[in-house]
């Protein structure tokens, strides 16, 4: 059964007006020893405020002599920490594997389904002029620039698409369709 150890003066103010009165507080474990924690009393009567545990000892009267040495600096620290308990660390939730295997790998030939191929045919776009082909090239993703390169075999030996920026594939683009169209 808790019982009250000692009870401390003068009352604890917060900035807010409200007023508290400290009391340590303890209990008998079922290993033999105490532990004490801090009640806070309220002087309007509301909730009594307690805190988590402050300490453990060996018994009553080591629980006692605890309590006879908390200055008003830790008495208030107490209370600040009841007030505004610390932030629970939660960790990232477990979620399960959604695959059983990784992703196959892709070829850095051609594409091979309908869902690869290029969404324009650059020399089609290249007969309206050059600045439509550009602005057409402009709206579209870097997978869909890779594309039009590797269908249409654009790209010269030794050069790494992955490596070269959207505005640069455009570029390249442009200038090997303008090189083959050229007399």
């Amino acid at each position: 059964m808790a019982r009250v150890v000692a009870v401390f003066g003068p009352p604890l103010k917060l900035t807010n007006g409200r007023v508290y009165t400290a009391q340590a507080c303890g209990r008998q474990r079922e290993d033999g020893r105490w532990e004490g924690w801090l009640e806070f009393v309220p002087d309007d009567m509301s909730v009594v405020l307690r805190s988590q545990r402050e300490t453990t000892q060996r018994n009553l009267a080591d629980l006692e002599y605890w309590a006879s040495g908390l200055t008003s600096v830790y008495l208030q620290g107490a209370l600040d920490r009841t007030l505004t308990p610390p932030p629970v660390a939660v960790g990232p939730p477990h979620i399960p594997a959604v695959y059983d295997e990784p992703a196959p790998r892709i070829s850095v030939g051609a594409p091979t389904t309908s869902a690869e191929m290029p969404v324009l045919d650059p020399f089609s776009v290249y007969a309206h002029g050059e600045d439509e082909l550009t602005h057409r090239l402009a709206t579209l993703t870097r997978h869909q620039l890779r594309a039009i390169f590797l269908v249409h075999d654009l790209a010269p030996s030794g050069v790494d698409l992955d490596a070269l920026t959207v505005p640069e594939l455009i570029a390249w683009i442009v200038g090997a369709v303008r090189e083959r169209i050229a007399p």
